[in-house]
């Protein structure tokens, strides 16, 4: 019997390689199933999920909104901070409020960091970026502050950079502890109920398979790391792999919930999608 091809959309970041490697590794199978690895920048792949084009594919929370009509959220595979997560930075120490009549570089615009970005300031302007260029639009003057996602979070001091907010402190301290959710991983309706599941328990095996075995899911991790020594690198992969990203459970699903919530009274997003978790 052949096999079913299923194209599963990732970043190439440490964090979702190391979430992947036990299928990547092919130390995770799943039967009947042949898994092709995209791995692009998320907001590539939130534009390809616009399309309904991968079966399964990384996308930001926010770009949920716009494609809730072709997917369903899997129980596995979200990045949630606890406590942390998108911050701005600039060369200077700055207040939020300080950066009214200013630029801020943001990392596109289906992403969760830009919906936070509108939730959370007010008379500061913006203009996307990709992600891995906005250090470097602060440091060469382009932009007063950016916005960051990725290693930069935690590797932007060793550059000169003065934090100005985190969004996952804020997010932290005005929903009641909940994490706060970053990014998702979907699975197409069209696939049928059975089969999204059983993509979604091999996310999970993978994910337990790398935690079992991080002397070698680590170092695969790295081989994506932007810049990072193995340190660091573990220690953001450990960041957003965590007890929600096996399984999101019901912290995680009112934490979307919120996050819908927030952007729909902002009048950033149109609808609140369901969050029904496959």
């Amino acid at each position: 019997m052949s096999e079913r091809l299923i194209r599963v959309g990732h970043s190439p970041d440490p964090d979702d390689a190391f979430m992947f490697y036990g299928l990547a590794s092919g130390k995770v199978k799943i039967d009947g199933v042949r898994i092709e690895h995209v791995m692009e920048d998320i907001q590539s792949l939130n534009e390809r999920a616009m399309r309904a084009e991968l079966e399964v594919t990384a996308i930001s929370a926010h770009a949920f909104v716009h494609v809730s009509d072709h997917y369903w959220i899997m129980r596995a595979g979200a990045s949630m901070g606890e406590g942390y997560g998108p911050i701005i930075v600039a060369k200077k120490s700055y207040r939020l409020e300080d950066l009214r009549g200013k630029v801020v570089a943001t990392p596109g615009r289906l992403t969760t960091a830009n919906l936070l970005f509108k939730i959370y300031t007010n008379g500061i302007d913006n203009i996307d970026v990709p992600f891995d260029q906005i250090i470097d639009f602060v440091q060469a003057g382009k932009v007063t502050a950016g916005l960051l996602i990725h290693e930069g979070q935690i590797t932007y001091e060793e550059m000169g950079l003065h934090k100005v907010v985190d969004f996952g402190e804020e997010w932290q301290k005005d929903s009641g502890g909940l994490p706060l959710p970053l990014g998702l991983d979907v699975v197409r309706k069209d696939l049928g109920e059975a089969l999204a599941r059983k993509l979604s328990t091999a996310l999970q095996d993978s994910i337990h398979y790398g935690y079992q075995h991080q002397d070698e899911a680590i170092p695969y991790a790295l081989e994506f790391g932007r810049g990072i020594d193995a340190a660091l690198g573990t220690k953001f992969v450990k960041m957003y792999v965590n007890d929600v990203t096996i399984d999101m459970g019901e912290r995680g699903k009112q934490a979307l919930q919120l996050l819908f919530e927030r952007g729909y009274q902002k009048k950033l997003i149109a609808t609140r999608p369901v969050v029904e978790l496959y």
